[in-house]
Parts: structure tokens; sequence; C-alpha cells
């Protein structure tokens, strides 16, 4: 069966939750990015995770370091089995970053993120933006006529 980033992210969300870490899907950030996931704990930590499913796809990726600066903590998401081996003599995930390896019924953090705290705007900016997404995304679902807006 091919990977699919759906599967990583089902399996990533409930680990995430198992370890109290609230997660948002598809979540717009500043400068036109979208992190995959973005998660919240209890006591304001935000982590950002980015789904790959392939070498390529984690390759081609050049944006990922924008969203080091709206989280305190970022993993990459991969499935079970994927290549994370060095490439041309640079370790293939960065080292600052955390890696999560995922299937569709579950996940484990293989290697833990270095954490760089926000500073208190940013927290405080990002916290509020979290939480008026995850209710404007419920108030689309309980009345799917109303107008919610972005995200």
């Amino acid at each position: 069966m091919p990977f699919c980033a759906a599967h990583v992210v089902r399996g990533t969300v409930r680990m995430l939750l198992r370890h109290d870490l609230v997660a948002l899907a598809e979540v717009p950030l500043d400068g036109n990015r979208r992190a995959d996931l973005m998660a919240i704990d209890a006591r304001g930590q935000i982590v950002i995770v980015e789904v790959k499913v392939s070498r390529a796809d984690l390759l081609g990726d050049a944006k990922w370091t924008d969203y080091l600066d709206c989280c305190d903590r970022f993993y990459w998401a991969v499935p079970h089995g994927f290549d994370a081996t060095p490439l041309h003599g640079m370790a293939f995930l960065p080292e600052r970053t955390g890696i999560i390896v995922a299937d569709r019924y579950d996940a484990a953090i293989v290697r833990e993120a270095h954490s760089v705290p926000l500073s208190a705007a940013t927290r405080k900016r990002a916290t509020l933006a979290f939480g008026r997404r995850a209710g404007r995304r419920l108030i689309g679902l309980i009345d799917p006529e109303a107008d919610v807006g972005l995200g």
C-alpha cells in the first residue's frame, strides 16, 4: 500500500491528543504558508508538524524554515518505512526538528524536537488565531450555512 498523507495525519493527531496536544489541520500562517498540523498544549506551547511521505516531497520543501518562527517545536511526520538516511553528507531531517513516525492508527515520536520558546507577543497572536480558527471550523460543522470566513 502506498504511503498516504491522510493516514500519517490521522495517526499523528491521535498521538498528539494522547500527549494533551490539540491539533488543527491545514492551518494558515504568515507569509502565505500553511502548516499541515498545528497543535497547542495546556501550557500554550505551540507545535507544528509537517507531513512528508516521500524523499522528493521533503527535499522539495524549501519553506519549512519559515514555520520555525510560528512554533515552539517543529516535527516532521513520516510514514513507517520512510527512508531518513543522510543525503550528501547532511542530515536528511534537520537536527532542530523532531521526527514522528505514523500510520493511520497511531504514531510515535522517534526524535524529540528542540524547544525554542516563542516571544510573548507571537505566542498570544498565534494562540488567539488558533482558538478563533477552531471556533470558526466548529461553527461551520454546526451550521454549514453560516458565514464563518476563512480557516
